[in-house]
């Protein structure tokens, strides 16, 4: 049995399966305690596997992303989030907005979870196999202007408009020029009605015009942001500011 054993985890070695080979003494220990069949030991040993990769996947489309921190939804407190959203929550958590190529506009005062709620359901999409792109507005202007610069633009503009999922965090606390508003507008218009994008803003639509002077372009932004979207109402009290408070109440 014992040369068995040194055996398969050989091959098991060999064919690249070095935590599988790791763990397969334990199982075959287990297997003849509990009395599993040949069935039953081979596929916990790939389930094992299998759960192994998986969560690896997932690691790295997390890494990828570029998330600025990790939040999940657990994280969230349900009860102090603002009304517009804490209805709505356990329907965008499904991600069917995804599926259905619908984009997501959360907008707000600072400090009410706009950015959070956004990590955290693009942190499930990664979990759930889908590719992710997390980035600020103004560093993809940025991007854009030093691509298009040095004539890569093309290649930016076929990975972004692949992505399953991407989150624009932090429209409105940079103001644009009429060239970075005019290339922001054609790149979110890549993914228009075939991906899902959520932009998170400090600013209601009405006040898109004191980032982008152009009013025909912002109008054209709205419309094509807005179409078929959610449009999530995220005023409330910040939680910072209310953390603040506590701590300040809980230090006199």
């Amino acid at each position: 049995m014992q040369q068995q054993n040194r055996d398969l985890q050989w091959y098991a070695k060999e064919l690249g399966l070095t935590h599988l080979a790791s763990q397969m003494a334990d199982v075959m220990k287990i297997a003849d305690h509990q009395g599993w069949s040949l069935e039953q030991t081979i596929q916990t040993l790939l389930e094992g596997e299998y759960e192994r990769r998986l969560a690896g996947r997932q690691k790295a489309r997390i890494k990828t992303a570029g998330f600025s921190q990790i939040k999940y939804l657990e994280q969230l407190d349900r009860n102090e989030l603002p009304e517009g959203i804490k209805h709505l929550l356990p329907r965008l958590e499904t991600l069917d907005f995804i599926h259905e190529h619908r984009n997501i506009v959360l907008y707000g005062n600072p400090g009410t979870g706009k950015t959070h709620v956004a990590t955290a359901l693009a942190i499930k999409a990664c979990m759930e196999g889908m590719h992710v792109l997390f980035t600020s507005v103004p560093h993809l202007i940025t991007q854009i202007k030093e691509c298009k610069s040095a004539k890569t633009l093309h290649q930016l503009e076929g990975r972004f408009k692949k992505y399953d999922l991407v989150v624009c965090d932090e429209f409105g606390y940079v103001s644009c020029d009429k060239e970075a508003g005019e290339l922001l507008f054609n790149h979110l218009s890549l993914r228009a009605d075939t991906k899902s994008t959520i932009i998170t803003t400090n600013l209601a639509f009405d006040r898109w015009g004191e980032i982008i002077k152009d009013k025909v372009l912002v109008t054209a932004l709205v419309d094509r942001l807005t179409h078929n979207a959610f449009l999530v109402n995220m005023n409330g009290v910040s939680y910072r500011l209310k953390e603040t408070k506590i701590f300040n109440e809980q230090n006199r």
